[in-house]
């Protein structure tokens, strides 16, 4: 599989929607993750992330004009132990849930499928991340229908042990823009992850569409202790 840009990824995609990348560093010292949402509507494009605990959730920047918050707040990112769960949707919770009580992340996601929101059906994305002993490995999935047919949920795991340095994965929500909106097709593109927590975080924040862009998350986990540092981006300051 080619390697690619993730900032040519980026830059090439008008609306990729809600994005998860997941890797490793360059240096080999460092699992990362980023996750960044964008939206088209005022009620999606009227949010900001906020940290809660060690993970973060989605806040409504102007409360006065959130008209709907299903499906745009929830916790994108939470902490289980000495695992890491990102995801587009409040199946973080249900992964955080069920893997508290011994379930895997494949068994928790089969509780969940696709958003409700017809027609466009929008895929649930979801990463995992494990570190133990100083070693490192993720795991991404995606619930998608079956091409727009709400009948039918396609489920696919996407399981990575021992990441390659300076390789990460990417996964997000939307081919493109358009209307219904057409989903990800296709296993996790293989990207380049170099160099440092800030200088990705910008990167990436230069490369999503300055229309459509709304928050980004960036985190770069020390493997060998597990001790972290974070990065929020919000358009809505």
């Amino acid at each position: 599989m080619e390697r690619l840009s993730l900032e040519t990824e980026l830059k090439g995609n008008t609306y990729p929607g809600r994005g998860i990348v997941i890797g490793r560093s360059a240096d080999g010292k460092h699992a990362v993750a980023a996750y960044f949402i964008m939206g088209r509507s005022e009620n999606s494009r009227n949010r900001i992330f906020v940290e809660e605990g060690e993970g973060i959730r989605t806040q409504a920047f102007d409360p006065s004009k959130l008209s709907d918050p299903s499906l745009i707040i929830y916790a994108p990112v939470r902490v289980l132990g000495n695992k890491t769960i990102v995801t587009n949707g409040d199946q973080t919770d249900t992964i955080y849930e069920l893997m508290d009580q011994q379930q895997t992340f494949e068994q928790a996601l089969r509780t969940r499928k696709f958003e409700p929101d017809a027609p466009n059906y929008t895929p649930r994305i979801s990463g995992i991340m494990h570190l133990e002993n100083g070693e490192y490995n993720y795991a991404m999935s995606i619930l998608k229908s079956s091409n727009g047919n709400p009948a039918a949920c396609n489920r696919y795991t996407f399981a990575y042990e021992n990441p390659v340095n300076g390789e990460g994965h990417f996964i997000h929500t939307y081919m493109g823009d358009g209307d219904p909106l057409p989903s990800f097709e296709g296993e996790p593109k293989l990207v380049e992850l170099d160099g440092d927590l800030d200088s990705l975080t910008q990167r990436l924040w230069n490369s999503l569409n300055e229309e459509n862009k709304v928050s980004l998350f960036v985190r770069y986990i020390e493997i060998a202790t597990g001790n972290y540092e974070t990065r929020i981006v919000n358009k809505n300051q």
